[in-house]
């Protein structure tokens, strides 16, 4: 009996081992196969160069979407008559200037009635980011990767170094969200181009890795808020450094795959014939081989999904629901915590260094979870880790250091559970609707995003201590339970179609154990 069951333990080991043959050998069929990864190789020094230059622009992104930390920080104030600082006959309020000079709340008097105005400062911000993601997006689907790319940082530079000197309220509001439409540009178009220049082995890890800028970028707005005491001073110290990325005119090159879509021959094959160089590859049989790549795919015709087809049928609309709200939830957390972490006393600037330092680990570490583990028990356990850490804030006393740590951890589990859905999303949509299913489902994080400021600051508005931090534990808690109905897909085929896209979940785990049987 006992012989019995290790042959068939032994028959799946086999099974299994074979199919990470077969998946190995698939991965290095599409390096020969696509022209792209068969010319300039799937990550050499000419790409190493690229993502560095282009993962620079992740730095300023962090700084316009989380700098109302120190423009809008938990500030102390009076009022000048000696009266409830709230009173209608307060004619006056006076700010506690010991840790900033200025802000844009002792500038604008945004405490009392008008205190919502600081939070619409950060819903601007957000509200900028999804337009520039929706618009630069559908620019450069039609225009190329680099130029729009190029634009938006102009943009950003101009309308950036702006905010700083407008003396009106609502010129600064308009501007934010102006910088923030860039910002929402460079986001998107500099994520597609690493994408479409990488090769299928290191997507996963580049995708990830992606995040680090980030991560530092909101590490370093710490030291701005440390040097740079008047808000308007940080302003400028965070939109001048993007004067640099102008030199993408001269250094970032044109996605070649989107050139050879768009009929650009010629310019696909010298970038490519300029990467093979750089990566010490040969370059002599290239040209023919764009151009017989070329000519295959206008005799192609390529079914496009449409919107609806997202919700049409019941797995389709449960897994877009599924991955849309722990978009949500991503957006909701992510922003809303960094935001909340600010608040809960002690010292500022080592409070949002501690809230940044603690992502770039969870970043890392995501990319040997999502390899190992897999996409679903991942994202479970990095929302269990977020939402669990957050809800035993208001179990701790009130102005205690634990608080802060609990925070910082939420987020540790929060920076981890970014990257997963954005892969993970990435994988689950068949072919034919997965740029519709990401730009859509990703697009929900910007709602999450838009209601964190004014979630994380109710305690201004007399809600008791222990809401915010509920808030933003129940809702990754409630997106863990909803990965449970999303299918497992590390080492598996992507569906191409709906039909496949149907029966997706249902045949992973026999395709698992079967192999190649």
């Amino acid at each position: 009996m006992s012989r019995s069951k290790d042959k068939k333990l032994s028959n799946i080991e086999v099974r299994l081992k074979e199919r990470e043959r077969l998946l190995k050998t698939l991965s290095k069929t599409d390096e020969t196969t696509d022209v792209f990864q068969k010319s300039m190789g799937v990550f050499g020094r000419w790409h190493l160069w690229i993502c560095f230059i282009i993962f620079l622009v992740k730095f300023p992104v962090a700084w316009h979407q989380l700098n109302i930390v120190i423009i809008a920080p938990a500030q102390n104030f009076s009022c000048i008559d000696n009266v409830d600082r709230c009173a209608a006959n307060c004619t006056k309020h006076i700010f506690d200037d010991s840790i900033f000079t200025d802000t844009i709340i002792s500038q604008w008097d945004l405490v009392c009635d008008r205190a919502y105005l600081a939070n619409m400062a950060q819903t601007f911000t957000m509200f900028g980011i999804l337009v520039g993601n929706a618009f630069f997006g559908f620019w450069s689907d039609r225009s190329g990767r680099s130029k729009p790319m190029i634009v938006a940082v102009i943009i950003q530079v101009i309308s950036g170094s702006l905010c700083a000197f407008v003396p009106w309220l609502w010129a600064f509001l308009l501007l934010r969200f102006v910088v923030a439409t860039a910002t929402g540009g460079t986001m998107v178009t500099s994520f597609v181009l690493v994408m479409e220049l990488i090769g299928t082995k290191w997507r996963c890890t580049v995708a990830t890795l992606y995040q680090i800028p980030f991560n530092l970028g909101h590490l370093t707005l710490a030291l701005f808020g440390y040097l740079f005491r008047d808000w308007r001073y940080s302003q400028l110290a965070i939109s001048l450094p993007s004067i640099i990325l102008i030199s993408y005119f001269w250094l970032l090159p044109e996605s070649p795959r989107w050139l050879l879509a768009a009929g650009e021959v010629e310019k696909a094959t010298k970038i490519l014939e300029t990467a093979a160089k750089h990566n010490n590859l040969p370059v002599e049989s290239i040209a023919q081989e764009v151009k017989t790549y070329a000519e295959k795919k206008q005799n192609e015709t390529q079914a496009r999904g449409r919107a609806v087809d997202l919700f049409n049928t019941r797995v389709m609309c449960l897994r877009t629901c599924c991955i849309g709200f722990n978009w949500i939830v991503c957006g909701l957390c992510f922003f809303g915590v960094a935001q909340y972490v600010g608040q809960l006393g002690g010292n500022l600037f080592w409070n949002i260094a501690a809230s940044a330092a603690i992502q770039v680990p969870g970043t890392c570490i995501s990319i040997l979870l999502l390899e190992k583990l897999g996409r679903k028990p991942t994202l479970i356990l990095s929302n269990c880790v977020a939402g669990i850490f957050m809800l035993l804030i208001p179990f701790v006393e009130e102005h205690s250091h634990w608080r802060v740590i609990l925070a910082v951890v939420a987020m540790f589990g929060i920076s981890i559970s970014f990257p997963s859905v954005y892969l993970f999303s990435g994988e689950v949509f068949p072919t034919v609707v997965r740029n519709l299913g990401v730009g859509i489902t990703s697009m929900m994080a910007r709602f999450g995003s838009i209601a964190a400021p004014h979630i994380s600051t109710l305690g201004a508005y007399g809600a008791a201590p222990w809401v915010v931090p509920v808030i933003f534990g129940v809702a990754p808690l409630i997106g863990a339970i909803l990965v449970l109905w999303l299918p497992e897909t590390r080492n598996t085929k992507l569906p191409d179609t709906l039909e496949e896209a149907a029966n997706f979940g249902k045949k992973n785990k026999c395709e698992a154990l079967k192999g190649v049987a």
